[in-house]
């Protein structure tokens, strides 16, 4: 049967007002590598008679992303992006792709924003992956064979 490795999952990010090169994301944690919250599609009321009815709505797609303490991509990324927004007092919307090869697809994200920051690993017996996450107004499915 099928391959859900996540090993060879690639996630590049770019910043173009800030940071313009894409950088693939490298250190991620073990166990926590990056997840996506649930979104609400359709909004629904029903009517005093039992009538359901449903309209469609627009919702952000809320990614959560976990890298080892160590990671090259805390200081090459996230630091530098958060500190960038804090000198300029503005945000700075992210374009990127993932790609699972093992599923034979990417997703392309669309004009993303830094809206959760750790900005220190906590000190246990061994530091701990820092968390960030990262707001997208649209994340769309693309075969890697047509991704680009």
């Amino acid at each position: 049967m099928g391959d859900i490795t996540a090993a060879n999952a690639v996630f590049i990010v770019s910043v173009p007002l800030l940071l313009p090169i894409p950088q693939q994301l490298q250190g991620f944690a073990a166990d926590d590598i990056f997840d996506f919250d649930d979104v609400d599609a359709a909004e629904t009321l029903m009517g005093v008679d039992g009538t359901l009815s449903a309209g469609m709505i627009f919702a952000p797609k809320m990614q959560n992303i976990t890298l080892q303490a160590d990671s090259a991509s805390n200081g090459s990324l996230f630091d530098p992006w958060y500190a960038g927004q804090q000198a300029a007092t503005a945000v700075f919307p992210a374009q990127g792709v993932v790609s699972f090869p093992s599923l034979g697809t990417s997703w392309t994200l669309i004009t993303g924003f830094l809206t959760r920051y750790k900005p220190v690993p906590d000190a246990k017996k061994i530091l701990q992956p820092r968390r960030y996450r990262i707001t997208w107004q649209a994340v769309t499915p693309v075969p890697i064979g047509l991704a680009g």
